[in-house]
């Protein structure tokens, strides 16, 4: 049951997460289905063309403990490495798996495709013979007679349709069971690979993937081959790409590239998806980090086979299965928390705090007759693959709390509102940490001419203070003395999260922090704009207006600038980060300081003050109790719903002079989209037997939004109600929206409802 803090309650319709066969998909498919308008679109990360067919990527095929394990009332385990992934395959051993919503969420947020499963094993013969040739009809006539096994788009159909519905991007298909078809039965299958990926290019978008694991071969045997070859070339043509699987020798990757590379072009053009192409890029060779016959061990070995596989020269990419290795293989240890285990999984992919520290590698076992294959030091994962930017803020708005999914405490503007002794986890409220300044800041002095050493910095998550969330970024500096004559005032350069951005438009950067300094130091911020490079060679500047600074509640300050691109650049990449001057009263002596970054947004900017804005609201709330005026001994139960809208400030009307006057009596913004919120607050005052319900500022803090992908609806169940609510004749309920660019509503454009108790003779 869920904490306060977060809520979701079941699924309206008692909507199945994931389905245990085809005739339970069936079912689901019966039933009409609204799209979960609260999932994320996909927008593809902006690409440098002169990089994107080279370096393999990396997909994570997420197989954690049977999956949905998530729970809102503790902390979970989560994935922070977005940036360096491109698919995510949500696993488990349901006959489809759907990713949940925050999980869909997060990887759209930072620009990552999101895949379910689909998978037969064991038993599993019967349905996969059916995904081929649909569901008959009861009271149909009799079925087609052919030679061969007919293909029906019925399943690929539903599929798509789930894949959109749910807004997810595609499936993994995992045949791990025999064709007893043989060849007839692997082909039909081959064929209706093409049928749902067409599916999904209609119903999900041209991003959509159909993604093969190697297993059964060409005769329909259930025949593991650890690279493509001939056997299984057949269902890579068909699919979008094709994992292997993990347990191969140190020759199969280059004889994989080989392979490929002997293939007729014809056959690689991709006609599903119109002129792509298929490349060594869409082979994805499986490494184990369990280590159940994969090169290296598994673990901390992990490099060592995928150095093998190499991505930055070779080209291949990269499936990692079971990443979450970190939290199941350690969690039963003695002492085991969850500041143990973030740091093993900093470690295992961006190496150790201390870039000094030797991290051991256990001897990985050899199978017999294989010979001794030496490898270097430990490699994090994340030296192997390229750092990918988010989504262009003006196709995405960006927006980061620096939160890795989990917390002990929720704050609303500055102010604690939730504290937990066993935490809480909502992927859904995950977001960037900073790709500039997590794990390490990277420091340079403003001014170019300075000589002495850059100051020492370090980043760590901090879950007891926050702007909006449950945490901040916490920066430490430490700066040693100095003799120089200037060094009264140094200015350094912090660059925190970078972005591929459009030519010619603009965008607003807002970020949320507060400092804190040793004594006789002050400090002087300032956010900025910087540019990185661009696609055709570097950027000389960025033009950026001035900042502004309003001070907020708790300490916390606020700055918001405008900048934008010179035309005729392309591929532009910037970074948003803040130009920090120091001053110390003796210059001679070391000096520390910190920095907690609580927000940082970045979105396309507003027009000109001539143009009609709307102002986001909420319209109206509802509450439906499960068990009409339940008396609050029994405890509450019910769906809170609400409406959301845009309204414009109250226009002054003008004097038109004549019909053929070419000014419009208002401007709109056809920019302008409807609001949008990453999530909502709720909050319940009671109401007393006698007098009047408190003021909303008063309220109790009951839950957000965002776990099951539903818009506009919060379940209300005894579980998150204060037992000091429920004495008097009813509740108040609030809700109140938190936008896309992390902007909390004021009360008054925030709605309530009021529900009474039928307390009888009360």
């Amino acid at each position: 049951m869920p904490l306060r803090g977060t809520s979701h309650g079941k699924l309206v319709g008692d909507e199945a997460p994931y389905f245990e066969s085809l005739a339970e998909l069936d079912q689901w498919a019966s039933i009409p289905h609204e799209k979960l308008m609260a999932v994320l679109e996909y927008q593809a990360r902006p690409q440098f063309a002169e990089s994107s067919n080279q370096r393999g990527k990396l997909l994570v095929c997420h197989d954690y403990k049977g999956g949905y394990t998530e729970s809102p009332s503790g902390l979970c385990y989560t994935f922070n490495f977005w940036p360096l992934c491109d698919s995510f395959v949500y696993f488990s051993h349901h006959r489809v798996t759907v990713p949940p919503s925050g999980w869909i969420n997060a990887a759209h947020r930072q620009g990552v495709k999101m895949l379910g499963t689909i998978i037969f094993e064991g038993s599993g013969e019967a349905d996969c013979l059916q995904l081929i040739v649909g569901c008959p009809q009861v009271g149909a006539g009799p079925t087609l007679r052919t030679d061969s096994i007919p293909m029906s788009r019925h399943y690929a159909s539903v599929l798509a349709e789930l894949a959109r519905q749910r807004g997810f991007d595609g499936y993994l298909l995992n045949v791990e069971c025999p064709l007893r078809g043989g060849q007839e039965q692997a082909r039909a299958l081959a064929g209706w690979i093409l049928l749902l990926r067409s599916e999904l290019v209609t119903k999900v978008g041209r991003h959509a993937q159909a993604i093969w694991y190697d297993s059964v071969i060409i005769n329909g045997q259930l025949r593991w081959q650890d690279r493509l070859n001939n056997l299984n070339l057949p269902f890579f043509l068909s699919s979008d790409a094709f994992f292997t699987n993990y347990t191969w020798p140190t020759s199969f990757p280059a004889l994989t590239a080989q392979y490929f590379m002997s293939l007729d072009p014809v056959l690689i053009s991709d006609d599903a998806k119109g002129s792509s192409v298929k490349s060594l890029q869409s082979i994805f060779t499986g490494v184990d980090v369990w280590g159940r016959g994969s090169h290296g061990g598994g673990g901390f070995g992990s490099y060592k086979a995928i150095t093998h596989i190499d991505p930055q020269s070779l080209g291949l990419s990269v499936a990692l299965f079971g990443q979450a290795w970190t939290w199941e293989s350690e969690q039963d240890k003695p002492g085991w928390n969850w500041d143990q285990w973030w740091e093993y999984e900093r470690k295992l992919w961006i190496g150790p705090a201390d870039p000094q520290e030797v991290v051991p590698v256990p001897d990985a076992p050899r199978r017999p007759g294989e010979p001794e294959c030496p490898h270097g030091a430990f490699k994090p994962l994340s030296s192997f693959f390229g750092h990918a930017t988010p989504p262009d803020p003006a196709q995405l708005v960006f927006y980061a709390s620096f939160s890795p999914g989990v917390g002990h405490s929720w704050f609303v503007e500055g102010v604690k509102v939730l504290q937990t002794d066993a935490g809480w986890t909502d992927v859904d409220k995950q977001s960037s940490l900073g790709n500039l300044v997590w794990p390490r800041p990277s420091l340079m002095w403003e001014d170019n001419d300075r000589e002495e050493p850059l100051p020492s910095a370090s980043s760590m998550l901090d879950m007891s203070d926050a702007w909006n969330g449950g945490n901040t970024l916490k920066l430490s500096i430490s700066c040693a003395g100095s003799a120089a004559d200037d060094a009264f005032f140094r200015c350094i350069w912090l660059p925190v999260q970078s972005f591929n951005v459009t030519s010619l438009m603009s965008y607003d950067v807002s970020i949320v922090y507060k400092t804190a300094t040793c004594e006789e130091t002050d400090l002087d911020l300032g956010l900025y704009v910087k540019p990185l490079m661009t696609g055709g060679g570097d950027l000389s500047e960025v033009n950026v207006g001035a900042s502004t600074q309003s001070d907020l509640k708790n300490g916390w300050t606020r700055q918001v600038l405008s900048f934008s691109v010179p035309p005729g650049t392309t591929n532009v990449s910037i970074a948003v980060g803040l130009i920090i001057g120091f001053t110390a009263e003796d210059p001679s002596q070391p000096l520390d300081f910190s920095i907690s970054l609580g927000q940082l947004a970045v979105y396309p900017s507003s027009s000109t003050a001539l143009v009609s804005k709307g102002t986001p609201g909420i319209l109206w709330a509802k509450f439906q109790s499960t068990k009409p005026l339940t008396p609050p001994s029994t405890g509450l139960s019910g769906l809170l719903t609400w409406d959301i809208a845009s309204s414009f400030p109250r226009l002054a009307l003008r004097t038109i002079s004549s019909p053929e006057d070419p000014n419009p009596a208002w401007i709109l913004d056809t920019r302008e989209r409807f609001p949008s919120f990453l999530y909502f607050n709720i909050y319940v005052n009671p109401y007393p037997l006698s007098g009047s319900v408190a003021e909303a500022t008063a309220a109790i803090f009951i839950g957000t939004t965002g776990l099951d992908g539903r818009a506009n609806r919060f379940y209300v169940d005894p579980a998150i109600l204060p037992k000091s609510v429920v004495h008097g004749k009813g509740l108040r309920f609030y809700v109140q929206g938190v936008t896309d660019k992390g902007d909390i509503l004021p009360w008054e454009m925030c709605a309530h409802v009021d529900y009474m108790f039928n307390l009888g003779g009360r």
